[in-house]
């Protein structure tokens, strides 16, 4: 699913199972760049020039080496622990004037939010956007802030979790002690004391993470993924992960690999953006409009209907698919977005025809069709809107017309049904239910007759 014109395609079985409660997003520096924060290396940079002093060679070495924890952990050694820190407050003060310099991490409290209201997020990151945001809207919601973690199974889990701690609003040598900064830190929180490694490990095993903001070298991406292959050893359920990535032209495919040989699944955009100048816009366009999906519910899924169903699929490009979109919100198990489609005026063109009796969703698609995951066929295959395994409430399989009987059908496919027969007049669709096999389902039949009525009393 494309939310947004040259952006990434996110899978639809992420957002399903993000609908479901079971994706926690992993937030980390990234995300706050829009307000002018630095990454990890730029942190590095900004701390050296507020200390007006020059790396060590052995610094230097680390530095070139992208090992930027390390690098920290040597200066530290070398100048003490509270003079490197201190400039964080400073550094790390978010310029919230800047244009969209807030709407990454707005999307993401949405984005972050159950069904039910409560708010689940994870970060990496120190800066205190996100309590910003709480603070302009008067959301009481807690900071759990490191070590002081929540259990991640508990399903009073109601927050936002720093889980490398949060940046005191003025210099407090205690709260900068706790900050997961350099190399030596890490090793507490993830090898030693193992605060962090047990977090994250309990996080895998309930959740689905979806990584957002990160680097395919950032350190921290090194930890959470070592933590993710140790639950993978000991055959740990459960244990997915998406990445947004970002790559250059040309690299999708060396960038993809990469992410996938660390056991994520990518989710790539093009460093340079829709817009083509904007750097990571892809990522924070889709963030947003997938917030305001989220946020809509089936009414979302219903503008989005609204917005395409005029258009012919055929000018669908891979740099804007729409049909995609299409094809998302018609499966949603409610029919909703289905009968808005069927109803609209005039009737869409029968060109969707094609998109949707093209076999394009698999076994892990159905539970969003209502299909639960113990009625899956045992043989991979893939199915058309059209054409599909109906849940348990009907029978084995359902469709509009074919070479042999059909089951009951869900509202989906009665309204996709009802918007054929709005083309009777069309010799497509005789030419394509031939090719079905012929054999009319008896709903579809019943529907052509009442339409057929309905032209004969002047009323279609």
């Amino acid at each position: 699913m494309q939310f947004v014109k040259g952006g990434p395609h996110v899978p639809n079985t992420l957002l399903d199972a993000h609908e479901e409660g079971r994706v926690i997003l992993f937030c980390g520096a990234g995300i706050s760049s829009p307000a002018g924060l630095p990454g990890f290396r730029g942190l590095v940079n900004e701390i050296y020039t507020a200390l007006d002093i020059d790396q060590t060679s052995i610094e230097v070495s680390a530095y070139n080496g992208e090992r930027y924890d390390t690098v920290l952990h040597l200066l530290e050694q070398h100048v003490g622990r509270l003079r490197v820190r201190a400039p964080l407050v400073d550094i790390l003060k978010p310029n919230l004037r800047l244009k969209g310099a807030t709407g990454t991490h707005q999307a993401l409290l949405q984005l972050g939010r159950t069904r039910e209201g409560a708010l689940r997020l994870v970060t990496t990151n120190f800066d205190r956007i996100f309590e910003r945001l709480k603070a302009r809207g008067k959301v009481a919601v807690p900071a759990y802030s490191a070590p002081f973690l929540p259990i991640p199974k508990d399903s009073r889990w109601d927050g936002i979790v720093y889980l490398h701690g949060l940046l005191p609003d003025r210099v407090d040598e205690v709260a900068l002690n706790r900050l997961v900064l350099t190399s030596g830190d890490f090793g507490l929180a993830y090898l030693t004391e193992r605060w962090a490694a047990r977090f994250v490990s309990e996080l895998f095993r309930n959740y689905i993470i979806c990584f957002v903001g990160y680097g395919i070298h950032d350190p921290v991406m090194r930890y959470m993924v070592d933590a993710l292959a140790a639950d993978r050893r000991l055959g740990e359920p459960g244990s997915q992960a998406y990445a947004f990535g970002v790559y250059e032209t040309g690299q999708e495919a060396t960038q993809a690999a990469e992410w996938e040989a660390k056991g994520v699944t990518p989710i790539l955009y093009h460093r340079s953006g829709p817009d083509g100048v904007s750097k990571h816009s892809g990522l924070h366009d889709t963030l947003e409009k997938w917030a305001e999906a989220y946020r809509d519910g089936i009414q979302g899924k219903e503008r989005i209907v609204a917005e395409h169903a005029m258009t012919r699929p055929t000018a669908s490009t891979a740099e804007d698919d729409f049909v995609g979109r299409m094809l998302w919100v018609l499966s949603d198990k409610s029919g909703l977005p289905a009968k808005q489609f069927a109803e609209s005026n005039p009737a869409p063109s029968l060109q969707w025809l094609e998109v949707l009796s093209k076999p394009c969703f698999h076994s892990q698609d159905l539970e969003r069709l209502g299909v639960p995951a113990f009625e899956k066929p045992r043989k991979e295959s893939t199915f058309s809107l059209l054409s599909r395994p109906a849940p348990h409430t009907q029978s084995l399989a359902m469709s509009v017309a074919s070479g042999g009987g059909s089951s009951g059908w869900d509202a989906g496919m009665n309204h996709l049904a009802r918007w054929l027969t709005r083309h009777l007049n069309d010799p497509e669709l005789i030419l394509w239910v031939v090719d079905q096999g012929g054999v009319l389902d008896n709903r579809f039949a019943q529907h052509i007759k009442d339409q057929l009525r309905q032209f004969a009393q002047g009323e279609a």
